[in-house]
């Protein structure tokens, strides 16, 4: 173990755990504690979107995915901003009428109480499985860094990352972001250069190899009707109509996101922060890709078999052939992609929990408490999704490549989470029965998509929110609205 490296990672381990801990003493209320007391700028906000999209899978899951294809993941990176039109368009506006603390609140307004709670408890277990993915892979870097085995890994990041976000809230989460943000994109930067010092010939080389290899290829346009054509990940088709799908749900819908969205000061600057991020997201997948090349030809130039497990060739990479102090460096921003995203995963965790279910059951059932009371509740529900992520991670060891394990578990959910909200938004006649069976569906089909058949995950919200949609849809011509009153 390198004495230099490891001293910048415990550096920097400290000073974020420190600096978001700071945040504690302006944590008054649950509007602080989760909303960040709508104060932060919007483009803050848009830096805190970008580290929550981002996480540790994207970082060392995107090379991996370059080194052993192409370029066509960026086919997913468009979809992404036709979805961030169709949420300024048709979500914003419903999310900034009256002040909202969650996504799912939306939804007792349309629908009613069961849906809310559908929604919400989908959500949780959505962000649970999926926070678990990359809770483990924090540990793939963390074990390379110390030699530690999975749990120990798991338990460094979680403890501290929990620590700050306990402590300060959303205000935490979103200026450790923007910290991180900066701290891990600066660490790809050096990192891109460094490998490219490596490589004999420079990138004249690398475009000369890697074009050979067809590593260049962005877009795939080839259409069928043939079975196989949806198994195919990252053609233009599945990744343009996928990734926008995907992120209609995941900003529109979850609460990781929509809780963002929700903490910026006005709908404007709500719009500001998600077009914003757009941009940095494309640049920095662009970047973590071209690296994934980079090291496809340094590999091959020097006939190395890669890891066994392709996720781990570059944070192996950097630790392994890295000048000390920059492998330091660029680990340690590895590492603030994490922390990012696991404190949002568990600030979002907590404000679903108390706003979606314990607040509304206590104060149907008892007179009102102080807001203190439901604070101390908001930060000991935290601690308990801390616990809950540590165990998931621990068993997410089994489920294959990080990065499409995390967007192949959240993808179930989504598509039933994104079908019940556009029933709300788009029709007047569907009530809280028939958008909860067409959820359900959704959800079952999901589920059989996902275990019996090979199609791929890119697909997946598009069919539930198309099965969610239609049976939701249908069921409301059979069901007799006039039982039910709509909250809309």
């Amino acid at each position: 173990m390198r004495v230099i490296d490891l001293a910048v990672i415990v550096c920097y381990l400290i000073g974020i755990t420190w600096f978001g801990a700071r945040f504690r003493r302006t944590q008054k209320s649950l509007k602080d504690y989760f909303l960040g007391g709508r104060i932060a700028p919007w483009w803050a906000i848009g830096f805190s979107i970008v580290s929550a999209e981002t996480s540790t899978l994207t970082i060392i899951g995107t090379p991996a995915l370059a080194f052993q294809g192409n370029l066509g993941f960026l086919q997913v990176v468009l979809g992404y901003l036709l979805a961030r039109i169709l949420i300024s368009v048709l979500f914003l506006p419903h999310y900034f009428r009256g002040e909202m603390y969650t996504a799912y609140e939306l939804m007792k307004r349309r629908f009613g109480d069961r849906i809310r709670k559908l929604t919400a408890g989908s959500f949780l277990l959505l962000r649970a499985l999926a926070e678990g993915v990359r809770v483990f892979a924090i540990s793939i870097v963390v074990s390379i860094i110390l030699g530690t085995g999975d749990l120990w890994s798991i338990l460094i990041i979680v403890l501290l990352t929990l620590f700050y976000t306990f402590e300060g809230g959303m205000t935490a989460v979103i200026w450790t972001d923007v910290v991180q943000m900066f701290l891990y994109l600066a660490g790809a930067l050096v990192s891109f250069f460094v490998i490219l010092q490596s490589i004999e010939g420079g990138w004249g080389h690398v475009v000369q190899v890697a074009s050979a290899a067809g590593k260049f290829q962005i877009f795939d346009f080839r259409f069928s009707l043939d079975p196989s054509f949806f198994t195919r990940s990252y053609s233009f088709w599945a990744g343009v109509i996928g990734g926008m799908f995907l992120t209609t749900a995941s900003h529109g819908t979850e609460q990781l996101m929509v809780q963002r969205l929700l903490a910026a000061k006005t709908e404007g600057e709500s719009r500001a922060a998600l077009f914003g991020s757009w941009v940095v997201i494309f640049l920095q997948f662009t970047l973590f890709l071209l690296i994934g090349i980079m090291l496809f030809v340094y590999y091959q130039d020097h006939g190395l078999p890669p890891p066994a497990l392709t996720d781990r060739i570059y944070p192996l990479f950097i630790w392994e052939k890295l000048p000390t102090g920059i492998a330091g460096l660029i680990m340690a921003a590895i590492l603030a992609a994490a922390m990012s995203n696991l404190s949002a995963a568990l600030n979002s965790l907590a404000s679903t929990t108390v706003m979606d279910f314990y607040k509304p059951l206590v104060v149907a059932r008892e007179s009102q408490r102080q807001e203190s009371h439901f604070l101390t509740v908001a930060r000991v529900v935290t601690l308990f999704w801390g616990a809950v992520l540590m165990g998931i991670g621990v068993l997410a060891k089994q489920w294959g490549s990080v990065l499409e394990a995390g967007l192949g578990i959240a993808s179930i959910v989504y598509g039933s989470l994104l079908g019940v909200f556009l029933l709300g938004l788009l029709t007047r006649r569907v009530r809280e029965t028939a958008a909860m069976c067409g959820m359900t569906a959704g959800l079952a089909a999901m589920l059989y998509v996902k275990f019996a058949t090979n199609i791929a995950f890119t697909w997946y919200v598009v069919i539930g929110t198309s099965i969610t949609f239609v049976v939701g849809f249908v069921t409301s011509l059979f069901w007799d609205g006039r039982r039910e009153t709509s909250n809309g």
